[in-house]
């Protein structure tokens, strides 16, 4: 359940809807409180000119500028952790266009699933 100053964030960035924002903050505040929480990913980022993907499941209740999900940014190591969302809101690709959402994503496995496919393969492939 969100905490009541989370119904009033608005999300400062293009590619995450306020609605995403909210579940993201849930997200973060119930695995602040159960360590084995593994949520489906809330969102899929990429870059539409370069490699790299995101799949996101929850922002920090403490920091909101810190998002938590599986990073593959086109090395060959795709990993779960912490990333910036100010640094990718940065991030350009060789045309230098901004990180998209896959808005045809839908997830349907747990992020732990991902990851453990992204590993074997190398690359995140939802």
């Amino acid at each position: 359940m969100a905490s009541a100053h989370a119904s009033t964030h608005t999300s400062k960035y293009a590619f995450i809807t306020d609605a995403q924002f909210e579940v993201l903050l849930a997200n973060g505040l119930r695995a602040s409180e159960q360590e084995d929480f593994d949520p489906l990913p809330v969102l899929k980022l990429f870059t539409p000119d370069a490699g790299a993907t995101w799949l996101l499941t929850s922002i920090d209740p403490e920091d909101h500028d810190v998002a938590r999900g599986l990073a593959d940014l086109g090395l060959g190591y795709p990993e779960i952790g912490p990333v910036r969302l100010s640094e990718l809101a940065e991030v350009r690709g060789m045309l230098h266009l901004p990180i998209e959402q896959d808005l045809h994503f839908h997830p349907d496995m747990r992020l732990s699933a991902y990851a453990r496919i992204a590993i074997r393969a190398g690359r995140i492939q939802a």
